[in-house]
This record gives C-alpha cells, sequence and structure tokens, in this order.
C-alpha cells in the first residue's frame, strides 16, 4: 500500500466537502500513518459534531483502514471566520 501523503487527503477533502479551508499535518514522524486535520465546508451547516466527523470519514475511508491516529476539528465557513 502507498504511503498516505497530508497533500494527498487535502485533495481529497476539499474535493469531496467542497471545502473552503483544509489543514492536514503529518504529526507521524515520517511513518505517515498519524494526522491532524481541520477542514472548514458548508456541508457541516446545522450538523452537530458527530454527522460532521462521520461525514469526514466517509471521503477517506479506503485511507483510515490504514491510518494509525486521525484527529479532526470541523468547522462552517461561519465558526471558522469567528474563530479567526
Amino acid at each position: 500500500m502507498a504511503v498516505i501523503t497530508a497533500e494527498a487527503l487535502k485533495e481529497k477533502l476539499t474535493t469531496k466537502l467542497e471545502a473552503t479551508h483544509v489543514e492536514v499535518a503529518d504529526v507521524s514522524d515520517g511513518c505517515g500513518y498519524k494526522f491532524e486535520v481541520v477542514v472548514v465546508s458548508s456541508q457541516f451547516e446545522g450538523k452537530p459534531l458527530l454527522q460532521r466527523h462521520r461525514l469526514v470519514n466517509s471521503c477517506l475511508e479506503e485511507e483510515l483502514k490504514t491510518i494509525h491516529a486521525f484527529s479532526q476539528k470541523t468547522y462552517t465557513p461561519e465558526q471558522w471566520d469567528a474563530k479567526h
């Protein structure tokens, strides 16, 4: 199996969730199997945290079979703007 890259995850999340902002950090010390992500998407509007995380997880279903650790923060564009 090919090593999963932060760039590949970012591209997939941006496309599938029509995200306006995606940050992906590889925190695995080079093994390529631990990631932290921040996703900003209007698809999260009106959805509780669990549903948002399920959306992200469903986008990365194949990758999550090999990723050992995955943490995510999900925001609507409005929430993201208020935060920054």
